[in-house]
This record gives C-alpha cells, structure tokens and sequence, in this order.
C-alpha cells in the first residue's frame, strides 16, 4: 500500500507522517517512508538527523545507477520505520516531481520499491503544480492534514482538486482529513460539510506534539521517558488501524475557490449569528 500525505506548508505534515509510520510499523508493517521536500527533514524525527538524500546520492556517483546501494540512501529510524530523502533541485531550478521520480526510479533498481508492505510518501506543503502531485502517480490513498483553520482548509481543498484529477487515470482514492493540534474542529466539519470526504482523526492542541519536533523524536519515542503521553499514541495508532482495514476512499469534489473563500469567510464574519444560534441551542435543552 502506498500512500501520499499533503497539507499546507507547517501544518505538521512530518510530525503526522513519522508516528503515523511508526503506528503501522508497531502493527506489524514494514514501513518506508520517503520525505519529498527540498528540505529534506521528513524523517528527521525518526532518525535524529537530516539523512543524506537521494539526489546528492546520484550525483556524487556521476547518476551511475549501478554504483549506488540501498545503505546509500535507506536508512534505520526509530521503530524499524526505514527512511529515505528525496531531496530537491537547486531554487530557482529543476523540478520536485523530477526527483521523486528518480527517486522511485532509484528503489526499483535497488529491488527496494516492492519490499515493504506500505510506503508513505510526505511530500512539500501546499503546493499542488505537476511536479509535487507526482507521488499521487504511485499512491493508492492520499491522506490530507489540516487544522481548524481557514488556510489550511483553502489548501486541503485544492489538495482534494488534485486528487480528484489524478483519479481519471490512476487508482487513486483519498482517505480522508487528519486535523491536527486543534481545540475545535467547528470549521472542519463546515468544510466537510460542503465537501464530503472522511474525516480520519483530529488530535488535540497538545504542545508535546510540537515539542517532539524541536526534540527530533517522535511521540511514541517520547512516551519512553513520559508514560503520560501514551495516550496521544493512540491517536495515530487509530489513524494506522483505519488505513490497514483498506477503505473505499472516495474521489473528492472539490468546493469552488470563491464559493469556499465565502463559506469559510462567513464562518469568522458572522459571529453574533454564531452565538444567537448557540444561545437558541441552550435554550432548547433547558427547556426539555
């Protein structure tokens, strides 16, 4: 199973993505999870430092194919989650989707694309041109991050439009939304909403999640030293066990940019309707 995990640019994608790998590993996967972003820090968390990528790995060996080996460029992360970078062309120059592509190009050749029972692809921000949707190409499920906010849901819908247009020629499906260190999910079920899709799991505003970014350690490494924090495993333990059960998925339908920029506008410009309506709702249940 493959599976490809988008969301606006410091929405916590990574931080998701390392202990939901570590989730699937711990039910008995064997995990590759393959960072897409320049900033080649996805796996920083499971390994404790920024692994060399595969695209300096290529071009220190000349792009000789033969002379690179899987230690090269897999590396061991915490929880037996292997770990791969795929790094990014020089700013300014080059394409995202071109690397991912010699990327997957690269694990074939080692005999290692085909070897582990999910792959999970974190790929770079918000950002949904041809090249960072290229790991829609080989995914069989998109997971979407977001929060309770109205940027990250502007993104989330056009990650669902790119979704949507993969899904003409690829048997893609998106699993559903993961809200992320959020105290309310008001907006979250507005949006979804006006855009049906799943909503997997929201994790609450809980600063050890941040913490363990700074830290380079996941939760799960975490709950180690700080038994308290088992709970918050949990959460993505749940989030593994609905990605494992197989889903339908769906194909979204995006919402249209100005007719979302409206809902979502609305929902912050309208307060007194907000508290009207709360007011009629506690009214109602001191009546009965």
């Amino acid at each position: 199973m493959k599976i490809a995990v988008y969301g606006k640019g410091g929405i916590g994608k990574s931080t998701t993505s390392c202990n939901i790998s570590i989730a699937l590993a711990r039910r008995g996967k064997r995990v590759l999870q393959i960072g897409c972003d320049p900033k080649h820090d996805s796996t920083f968390t499971l390994t404790g430092f920024l692994i060399p990528t595969i695209i300096d790995t290529l071009q220190s060996k000349d792009y000789h194919y033969e002379d690179v080996w899987p230690e090269d460029v897999i590396y061991k992360g915490y929880g037996g989650v292997d770990c791969v970078e795929a790094g990014g062309p020089p700013a300014g120059a080059g394409c995202g989707g071109y690397v991912v592509g010699e990327t997957v190009k690269l694990l074939k050749e080692l005999n290692a694309f085909y070897e582990y029972d999910i792959i999970l692809f974190d790929v770079l921000g918000d950002v949904v041109c041809g090249g960072f949707a290229a790991p829609l190409n080989y995914a069989d499920y998109c997971i979407i991050i977001t929060d309770n906010g109205f940027d990250a849901l502007f993104a989330a819908n056009r990650i669902a439009a790119s979704v949507r247009e993969k899904a003409r020629t690829h048997p893609l499906r998106l699993a559903g939304l993961v809200g992320n260190r959020t105290s309310k999910r008001d907006l979250i079920d507005k949006y979804v909403e006006a855009c049906p899709m799943p909503v997997l799991e929201v994790l609450p505003l809980i600063e050890d999640i941040r913490v363990s970014r700074v830290k380079g350690k996941t939760l799960f490494e975490m709950v180690e030293s700080q038994p308290s924090l088992n709970y918050v495993c949990e959460f993505y333990l749940n989030i593994a066990d609905q990605i494992l059960s197989q889903p339908e998925g769906i194909v979204p339908r995006e919402v249209p940019d100005r007719e979302l920029f409206s809902l979502l506008s609305d929902f912050y410009l309208n307060p007194i309707e907000k508290r009207e309506l709360n007011q009629e709702n506690l009214l109602d249940f001191t009546i009965i």
